[in-house]
């Protein structure tokens, strides 16, 4: 490749990386005037009411998914588990939190204990089916049922997977991709949480 091959080349993946950017920028900050995140009331393990104003005073880091889930809500849970090991006590400040998008299956009990699986530290909420869809639609998520068989209760749930991180006031500081290693994951909320 000549130089000038190898120019063009550099700035055609720079323009890619600038239009990636731009575009995640405006869809996170801004969809037709409304922000990423809002308030919720759901649902904790013991029934106890949880908003997220409870939350207030630490970061959040959002996750919807679902028991069911075959491959990525595990992984994901796994990840931001171990790296909450390896933030060390910048942990502390951190309140992770699992939004069931299967409300029908799991039911708060069943989240609570499937995310304390991973870690106490992980907050399982469900709600009623209006209430998953509030919160979804606040954090503009994705999720849809795809029935397997006839019967009621085979299906798989489609979603839209990002980590939210929202800041201590409630705002939204960054989306992190829930493909992140623990490393990643652990870095990336580490430089985002000042």
């Amino acid at each position: 490749m000549t130089v000038t091959g190898r120019s063009y080349a550099i700035l055609g993946v720079l323009f890619a990386a600038l239009l990636f950017a731009a575009s995640g920028f405006l869809w996170f900050s801004d969809r037709g005037g409304a922000t990423v995140g809002g308030p919720f009331t759901l649902t904790d393990g013991t029934g106890k009411p949880v908003t997220d104003r409870d939350f207030r005073g630490k970061y959040m880091l959002v996750y919807f998914g679902y028991t069911h889930c075959p491959d990525v809500c595990p992984t994901t849970l796994s990840d931001i588990a171990a790296a909450l090991k390896l933030m060390g006590p910048k942990a502390a400040s951190l309140a992770p939190v699992f939004i069931t998008v299967d409300p029908a299956r799991d039911t708060p009990a069943v989240i609570a204990h499937y995310a304390a699986q991973f870690s106490p530290a992980i907050t399982g909420l469900s709600g009623t089916p209006a209430e998953i869809e509030a919160v979804a639609a606040e954090y503009h998520v994705y999720y849809a049922k795809h029935p397997k068989t006839e019967a009621e209760l085979d299906y798989s749930v489609d979603h839209s997977s990002v980590l939210y991180l929202m800041g201590p006031d409630g705002g939204f500081v960054a989306p992190i991709p829930a493909n992140s290693s623990s490393k990643e994951l652990a870095a990336a909320l580490g430089r985002a949480m000042r």
